[in-house]
């Protein structure tokens, strides 16, 4: 049978509309945000509304061996929702429902619910939903499940799989399962809800999830810092971190402070080598204490200058500034997004180390961290027209994941392994965990069809 007659059944068997097949809509689902030149040509997009959608769709790619990639806003940073050659994407971006219920503190979502609404949607019945990523405004929930996504809180309050009670997940051959419900405890069976959290659509397509929310967070105090380095604004955070446990700890290196100031005015000293935002949430006279105790550690590491406010408007720029530095450092030349993390006393050491590689690589590497997870992430900008700076480029990028293995850490905190990083995961997790990863795919997906590529390297031949 011929891919048009393929695609013809696949045409009839979902309303007019879901599958797209022309070559411009579909080249609008070919690339995730960082365009690392890994994605194919699919033969179609298939714009599911429904769960029931979703299982028609693998349904029929399962029968004809047609590779599946699910896609939710296109956000993500490591090529894991790139498509395929002649495969379909099945996008998620049209199921946006969200159910709140305040009783059991949750919040019930599909996947292509942006993160910010469900912010709003909870904020509504004075409860919160912690995660936010800098794209939190632009990202889907079930980008976020995708690939355990953090954010700025994630210090305090932990990343997405510690909210995530419950799933709807459609499998391989189209089954849909229902994993965990409202219940906060629950521990029947195997940790099936942690399995396919981080797994970045390479075990199953995710469509539905319940959300535990907590009560709203209380309003507090932004401690702003301007060192000489990055190397000591990275002491500085190991202090606090080892004292108290800050709602926000945020780093940013001159570079990329310019970079914001360059492209939309924040306010932020331009001069200043290393800036940490810090926040503290504590109740009463907690939240100053904190405050004294962060600023204590800032000038024991060599701060230049300490601000502190409880104005909401005034936190909110500076916090504005962090969000959107990846926006504005593009505007530099093209980039290669970093996401590597190491334990938190060894901060220093990959902030050193990061330096180091850019300077004998000769390409510039500009760094913004969510530090007290001992999570950062280098920015590569290079010229994507000269083969040469694309070249340094790329070996400056493999450079800083062997730094950030060598020093007992991960490539990847927050964004997931995609494709851009799949080559260097062996290096980190080692041959018999690679051999339990692909025997767990092998499980659920035998015939290799759900997001073929991402995260594990193709096998030889293959």
């Amino acid at each position: 049978m011929t891919t048009d007659a393929r695609l013809a059944d696949l045409v009839a068997d979902l309303p007019e509309g879901v599958v797209v097949t022309g070559p411009a809509e579909i080249e609008k689902y070919r690339e995730d945000f960082a365009r690392d030149g890994s994605a194919g040509a699919p033969i179609a997009v298939v714009r599911a509304e429904t769960a029931e959608q979703v299982q028609r769709a693998v349904r029929w790619a399962a029968a004809h061996g047609v590779p599946v990639v699910p896609r939710g806003a296109g956000t993500g940073l490591s090529g894991g929702s790139s498509a395929v050659d002649g495969g379909i994407t099945i996008s998620l971006d049209r199921m946006r429902a969200i159910e709140i219920d305040p009783a059991s503190q949750v919040a019930i979502v599909e996947p292509g619910a942006l993160n910010a609404e469900v912010k709003r949607a909870a904020a509504e019945h004075g409860l919160w939903y912690p995660p936010d990523p800098s794209s939190y405004e632009i990202c889907s929930i079930g980008g976020n499940l995708a690939t355990n996504a953090g954010g700025l809180c994630c210090v305090k309050y932990g990343v997405t799989t510690d909210y995530v009670l419950g799933m709807d997940v459609v499998l391989a051959d189209g089954t849909l399962v229902r994993l965990g419900g409202k219940q906060i405890k629950d521990v029947a069976g195997f940790a099936l809800l942690k399995l396919f959290v981080g797994s970045e659509g390479t075990l199953g397509i995710i469509t539905r999830t319940t959300l535990r929310l907590i009560p709203a967070q209380r309003a507090g105090a932004t401690l702003v810092s301007s060192f000489p380095d990055m190397t000591a604004a990275s002491r500085a955070v190991v202090a606090i971190r080892a004292t108290v446990r800050a709602s926000m700890l945020e780093l940013m290196d001159n570079t990329s402070i310019n970079a914001v100031e360059d492209w939309r005015s924040h306010g932020l000293d331009r001069s200043t080598g290393a800036l940490l935002i810090a926040q503290s949430d504590a109740p009463g006279a907690s939240c100053a204490a904190e405050v004294d105790v962060m600023r204590a550690c800032c000038e024991a590491a060599g701060a230049v200058e300490i601000f502190t406010t409880t104005d909401a408007e005034e936190s909110a720029m500076f916090i504005a500034g962090r969000r959107n530095a990846f926006h504005a450092l593009e505007q530099r030349g093209s980039v290669l997004f970093e996401d590597v993390g190491v334990p938190v006393p060894l901060l220093p050491d990959l902030i050193d180390g990061v330096a180091a590689i850019a300077a004998r690589s000769g390409v510039e590497i500009a760094v913004v961290a969510h530090a007290g997870d001992g999570n950062t992430h280098p920015i590569i900008v290079h010229d994507a027209a000269d083969p040469d700076s694309v070249a340094r480029a790329h070996q400056a990028f493999d450079e800083v994941m062997a730094l950030a293995i060598g020093l007992g850490g991960t490539i990847t905190g927050e964004h997931g392994v995609g494709r851009a990083k799949r080559s260097a995961l062996p290096d980190q997790l080692g041959a018999d965990v690679i051999a339990l990863s692909w025997r767990i795919k092998d499980a659920l997906d035998p015939d290799g069809l759900l997001n073929p590529g991402a995260v594990l390297q193709p096998r030889p031949g293959t």
